[in-house]
């Protein structure tokens, strides 16, 4: 080495030691850089930049920045080694491509973020203990949803009309018409008054009569008592009740692949309808929904509430994979708690059930602490009667069972002194059993050969009950003729015809469980029974020596259900169908079951005297269960199952049963936590407890979300918008209210009037407000388009319900039985899965009103679908308004509108006279549209009728626009 070289090297290291000392000299000086905030400084950084993509449930690249651990366990950081930590790495902008791996969204971190994570690595990577980072929602607990009810200042408007400076609903809506510079338009007319009342709360159009009287009743309280006949009315509630069955999703299907019938869910329907009739405060409404059973478990008309929580669609299909299983199972509890959140307190809960809301302030501890609220409840029905009922009901009952008990005993006695006798003599009977018990999967007989035309297989005991002779399965009966190349002469390709009762028919699939599968060469598919015998017949006389039959012939319906087979059986053959011959018999097979060697030794024991007692014990049984049967049992009622369960409750790390996060507990949410006294339960409280106290929470006087959304929601069914246009949702997603001091006014309202309706419906209605015309002005249609600051009341197409009650209601057939079983408007045909088939014919009835149709999921119902009434496989608080060719076609040409067309011409004959065209024709015109028709219509419908006929103008009449649409 060279002394230059040398004298280099000494230099360097002194450069080198006197930068350490330096540095160790900053790093001990008090005015040195403080230790980098985590929560601070580091926290906003992850939270900003990273957490919305790596967190519990969305950890792209298998990474969660929430903890420190996770980023450990992740690879992604080394504590005091920033060298080692490959979380800078993927934030440095790389020289070659100019771009950083990460974020993946959005420009790279800055130059100083990146040397304050550093910093923050190398100083240890502080993290306070217990701190999990969350993504920040868009909304938080500021959202003006979220605040306590305000007073509003009405304002004074000294410039308005006089009858608009009256209501609150009035000065509030002129306020704002004022700011936009736009009037108000007048008041409608009397005859669109009466209409446009009618409808909005009956759902039907007036009569002739009620709109003459109206017109001509000049009274200052005219229109205030209209309404209040409206709201006294029954059919106030069928059509109100119908609005809340949408906001609830009440469908009387389960909904998914199998979607089948559920005929008792009904008696809901019927409580809605009564709660609206009844005026029953809301509040009390939404504790029968959710803890009827708890709070009056003894009054069936309380208890039915609660089938709110079930009247949702579910997966029965009975997945017997557990994850699966468990999987389906949060599906059915995501259902109860997205409803109640939405249909209460406007909120989209069901956001949060895989993280934290993105949008607004529900944390998903929130929702599950919701989950552990419902966990005891199951869908299904149960007895539904008041205790006195049952007592009297079991009252009759008693002494018929203890008559029935005491015969079955004597019975019991003969049969057992049978049975002695036959176990002394089994081994003489048994060696008569030589060969093996018949299988499922394939039975053989072979037999000396014989001339045959006709085969009869005889049930004579099936495998699951000895005394049973039907409802067994064949997938394939052989018939093997005799020699060197046997055939199978059954085949029906042979010319074989096969006989037999079906015990199942699937209607949605012709042949599904036909006889004639009996003998079509292929396995799989099952004849099922329904009489005893199964008779072949051959194409013409053969010798055969052979017959194999089978139930499940490749063993493949093992592993989903056990494919019911003959046990005991015998074969005969025939030459004319007449005399038959005896070939072949289960007789000397041994027995498949203990219950089957018991029936042979009862056959070959019993004696004529003792078969004789017998049958008169059951004649005598056979009594009593009649008389049994006379007795009507107590109602069972679709309103679900409830059973205890104590957890313990996690939070379910991306949604997923498998992946349990943190504990949790039934709670109220913490999104109401600055405005509402929240409530914390224990794991194991009674599952009753929980759904009651968040009922009660729900309709604490504290909580501003629910008399928000109820009022909005009147507002929306008054004016065909709500003041938010988006009824279900009151967060950051959902629109912000056109009148937010008009909605805290109406909410007040519903508040001080003990939570009852119909007094804030007939203010809302009493207003000038509501009684504008709705004529369009294109100068304020500049302005404000869709009329949500209400310069005219904004009109609306009809309903599908509306329309067909309209129809029925006109011509005079409609049928306003209220309550019980609904009708349908399909053919039901249901299998493994359920198929529903519209009608083409329609009988009396189904003339009732729409609400009492038995709605079932994914049913498609001609008039009411075409007409936007919604599927009820999700809640439906905003109903769509479309137009299509369909509606037309539907209205002139569907077999429904045909018959009521004749219906109609039928009733103008009998109200106005057979001849007397032009009465027909005012009567068409009053009955449909509430008013008399104009001189060129007169006109008009005259030549239609004397070129066609009188049911030609009904058809017309019935397919415009002025009979479905309301001013």
């Amino acid at each position: 080495m060279t002394q230059t070289t040398l004298a280099r090297l000494c230099l360097i290291a002194l450069f080198s030691a006197g930068c350490s000392l330096l540095l160790m000299a900053a790093e001990s000086t008090p005015e040195s850089t403080p230790k980098v905030d985590f929560e601070k400084e580091i926290a906003p950084l992850f939270v900003d930049h990273c957490i919305r993509c790596h967190n519990p449930g969305n950890e792209k690249g298998d990474l969660s920045l929430a903890t420190l651990q996770s980023i450990k366990d992740a690879g992604y950081l080394t504590p005091s080694k920033p060298e080692e930590s490959y979380l800078l790495d993927v934030i440095h902008v790389s020289p070659d491509s100019g771009k950083a791996a990460m974020p993946k969204e959005g420009p790279p971190l800055a130059e100083e973020k990146i040397a304050l994570l550093t910093r923050w690595i190398k100083e240890g990577a502080a993290w306070p203990a217990g701190l999990t980072l969350q993504e920040k929602s868009k909304a938080d607990l500021s959202w003006w949803s979220l605040q306590p009810l305000a007073n509003a200042t009405l304002p004074d408007n000294k410039d308005a009309p006089a009858d608009w400076q009256i209501s609150p609903i009035d000065k509030l809506i002129y306020a704002g018409l004022k700011e936009k510079n736009l009037k108000p338009s007048p008041r409608a007319t009397r005859r669109e008054l009466i209409r446009r009342a009618t409808y909005n709360l009956t759902g039907l159009p007036p009569t002739p009569e009620e709109v003459v009287a109206f017109e001509k009743d000049q009274s200052p309280d005219a229109y205030e008592r209209l309404l209040d006949r409206l709201l006294d009315s029954p059919r106030y509630g069928e059509h109100w009740g119908r609005h809340w069955l949408d906001v609830v999703r009440f469908g009387e299907s389960n909904g998914f692949e199998r979607n089948v019938i559920i005929d008792n869910a009904w008696p809901f329907r019927d409580y809605v309808i009564r709660s609206f009739n009844e005026d029953k405060p809301f509040d009390q409404m939404v504790i029968e929904h959710l803890a009827g059973d708890v709070v009056d478990k003894n009054d069936p008309d309380v208890v039915v509430g609660t089938t709110f929580l079930v009247c949702g669609p579910y997966d029965n299909v009975g997945n017997q994979d557990p994850v699966q299983a468990a999987q389906i199972r949060a599906n059915t509890i995501d259902d109860m708690i997205r409803t109640t959140g939405e249909a209460f307190l406007g909120l989209t809960v069901g956001c949060s059930r895989c993280h934290n809301h993105k949008f607004d302030p529900i944390k998903q501890q929130d929702y599950y602490s919701l989950y552990a609220t419902f966990a005891g409840v199951r869908h299904g029905s149960r007895v539904i009667a008041d205790p006195r009922d049952q007592q009297a009901q079991a009252q009759k009952r008693q002494p018929l069972q203890k008559e029935k008990g005491e015969l079955l005993k004597q019975k019991q006695e003969i049969e057992n002194a049978i049975q002695k006798r036959a176990e002394q003599k089994a081994a003489e009977y048994e060696k008569e059993w030589t060969r093996e018990p018949a299988k499922r999967t394939g039975i053989e007989e072979t037999f000396s050969p014989v001339t045959a035309r006709f085969v009869k297989l005889t049930s004579q005991g099936l495998d699951t009950n000895p005394r049973t002779t039907t409802g067994y399965r064949v997938d394939e009966f052989e018939v093997w003729t005799a020699g060197d190349t046997p055939h199978n002469v059954a085949l029906a390709k042979n010319g074989g015809k096969a006989t037999g009762a079906n015990s199942r028919v699937a209607g949605d699939f012709a042949g599904a469980y036909d006889v004639s599968l009996t003998i079509d060469g292929k396995i799989g598919a099952c004849w099922i029974a329904g009489s005893p015998d199964l008779t072949i017949e051959l194409a013409e006389p053969r010798t055969i020596d052979r017959i194999v039959f089978s139930s499940d012939r490749s063993g493949a319906a093992m592993s989903n259900y056990k494919a019911t087979f003959l046990a005991e059986y015998k074969l005969e053959v025939s030459t004319d169908g007449k005399t038959w011959q005896e070939v072949a018999s289960s007789r000397n097979r041994k027995p498949v079951s203990t219950a089957h060697r018991r029936q042979r030794f009862y056959d070959l024991e019993v004696t004529a005297e003792e078969r004789k007692q017998l049958n008169e014990f059951n004649k005598q049984i056979r009594s009593v269960d009649q008389q049994l049967a006379a007795i009507p049992n107590p109602p069972s009622w679709w309103v679900g199952t409830h059973s205890q369960n104590n957890g313990p409750f996690h939070i379910f790390v991306g949604g997923n049963p498998q992946r349990k996060g943190e504990p949790v507990v039934p709670a109220s949410m913490t999104t109401l936590s600055k405005v509402t006294e929240g409530y914390q339960l224990k794991a194991d409280s009674p599952q009753g407890e929980r759904r009651l106290e968040l009922a009660r929470w729900i309709v604490s006087k504290e909580n501003p979300l629910t008399p928000r959304v109820l009022a909005n929601r009147l507002w929306y069914y008054h004016f065909g918008t709500g003041i938010v246009s988006t009824p279900s949702d009151f967060g950051y997603m959902g629109t912000k209210p056109s009148h937010p001091e008009l909605l805290d006014w109406l909410a007040l309202q519903i508040q001080k009037n003990g939570w009852r309706l119909k007094d804030i419906q007939k203010q809302i209605m009493l207003s000038e407000t509501y009684q504008q015309a709705s004529t369009y002005r294109e100068e304020a249609a500049r302005v404000d388009s869709d009329s949500r600051l209400l310069w005219r009341f904004p009109p609306r197409r009809l309903s599908g319900e509306e329309i067909r009650d309209t129809l029925l209601s006109v011509t005079g057939k409609l049928n306003l039985k209220m309550g019980g079983p609904g009708f349908r408007l399909y053919k039901y045909l249901q299998d493994n899965v359920a198929t529903y088939v519209p009608l083409e014919e329609f009988g009396p009835e189904t003339y009732r009103r729409a609400v009492y149709h038995q709605n079932a999921r994914a049913a498609r119902v001609d008039l009411l679908t075409d007409f936007d009434c919604p599927d009820n496989a999700f809640a439906a608080p905003r109903r769509n308004t479309t137009t299509t060719p369909l509606q037309a076609l539907t209205l002139m040409n569907h077999q429904f509108t045909l018959d009521l067309a004749t219906f109609l011409a039928e009733r103008l004959r009998q109200d106005a006279g057979a001849e007397n065209v032009d009465q027909q024709i005012d009567r068409a015109f009053q009955l449909l549209y509430s008013r008399a028709p104009r001189a060129e219509e007169q006109q008009a419908a005259r030549t239609l009728i004397a070129a066609s006929d009188l049911e030609a103008l009904c058809r017309a009449m019935i397919n415009s626009n002025e009979l479905i649409y309301l001013d």
